[in-house]
């Protein structure tokens, strides 16, 4: 590792800075989602390919050179894209989003460190694998891209030898890229893309929610596929954004509150799913996820609510996000000074120790699968 020490700049600078790769980076992943949808769109491939050059540029006007070589090879990707020349694939999105991770780490360190360290070695065979990638070999991209994002990301490898026992034969099952499903009518596109973009404003009124619809949706998917797909993704995906939107109609006194609910509170708390489903009351076509984010706080064994039903009276959707619900929760941080954020495999754990009544046995299965194989490296 090297440390790289800025030149002496205003705060302000780097402040703008900052703010600029983060107003960047959301939009490049919005535009990427949108993307999964319509790859072929020239006017979100010249979108992406401009803000990579923007923060590029931003880069080498306040000499942050360590992060310019890597930046330049992926816009020089993007711009082969954007003319026609090469296809776009998930594993390209996935390398432009942790590239810029990559470069948001590094310019906070500038920030609130005053220094910020990376790995000229990996850079170096980032830009090699990068740079490979041209219209003249396209058999080779997706190879080259997926070796890349290893590189950056060695934590999205899955393992063949768990790939090949846990995945059906025929088809390779991965981690999806976005929440949003492919193959849906633009009608339900344009459902799903509405209902993720009003639970960001949702999410940001509580600390502890960012992003939480998304890594739910992502999750949920891979979850599904490997069990052969019984639940319709489009259904999935609407109830895995909306099940908490009646959380933002509560006092935040409530939603931080450390200390133990009262019984008002917690039955307060409890309402969020009436609240939620309303919002998908009248929309016919989503049915499947009013019915998902209705159930997906009743449990097997009947202990659950709003309705104290069991066991099959539980549709698959909301078995499934229950156990997802779960696993977010305790993976990241919430307001209870009796919550301790899990490491990822430590909470599949505790998952499976109070499974037997609460969670169903066979999506737990898939689960256990599933997250075995994700957290193998």
């Amino acid at each position: 590792m090297q440390t790289f020490t800025p030149e002496d700049l205003d705060d302000d600078i780097l402040n703008d800075l900052l703010e600029e790769i983060n107003e960047l980076y959301e939009a490049s992943e919005q535009t990427l989602i949108e993307l999964e949808l319509r790859p072929e769109d020239n006017e979100l491939q010249r979108s992406l390919f401009r803000s990579v050059h923007t923060i590029k540029g931003d880069l080498g006007l306040v000499s942050f050179s360590p992060m310019i070589p890597l930046l330049q090879h992926v816009e020089d990707l993007l711009d082969y894209l954007r003319k026609g020349q090469i296809k776009y694939t998930s594993t390209m999105s996935d390398l432009v989003l942790l590239t810029m991770d990559r470069v948001k780490i590094f310019v906070e360190g500038c920030f609130k460190k005053g220094k910020a360290e990376y790995d000229p070695e990996l850079y170096k065979l980032l830009v090699s694998h990068v740079s490979k990638i041209s219209p003249e070999n396209p058999t080779q991209h997706e190879k080259l891209l997926a070796d890349a994002v290893l590189l950056l990301d060695p934590s999205l490898d899955l393992g063949q030898e768990d790939a090949e026992q846990d995945a059906t034969p025929s088809r390779s099952v991965t981690l999806a890229n976005t929440g949003i499903p492919k193959g849906l009518s633009s009608e339900k596109q344009m459902d799903v893309l509405f209902f993720r973009e009003i639970m960001k404003p949702i999410e940001r009124r509580s600390m502890y929610w960012e992003g939480r619809g998304d890594r739910i949706a992502k999750l949920a998917f891979y979850i599904n596929n490997l069990a052969d797909k019984p639940i319709e993704e489009d259904q999935l995906a609407v109830a895995c954004y909306v099940h908490d939107f009646g959380m933002a109609f509560m006092p935040l006194k409530i939603l931080h509150k450390q200390d133990k609910l009262t019984e008002n509170e917690f039955n307060l708390m409890r309402s969020h799913v009436y609240k939620s489903s309303r919002l998908l009351e009248h929309l016919d076509q989503w049915n499947g996820a009013r019915k998902i984010v209705m159930q997906h706080h009743e449990r097997i064994d009947g202990s659950g609510y709003p309705l104290g039903i069991k066991e099959k009276e539980i549709c698959d959707g909301a078995r499934l996000l229950a156990i997802l619900d779960t696993f977010d929760a305790l993976t990241h941080s919430r307001a209870h000074t009796g919550h301790v954020k899990r490491p990822k495999k430590k909470a599949v754990i505790e998952i499976n120790r109070v499974a037997e009544g609460q969670f169903c046995k066979t999506w737990m299965g898939h689960f256990n699968r599933g997250m075995a194989a994700l957290l193998t490296k």
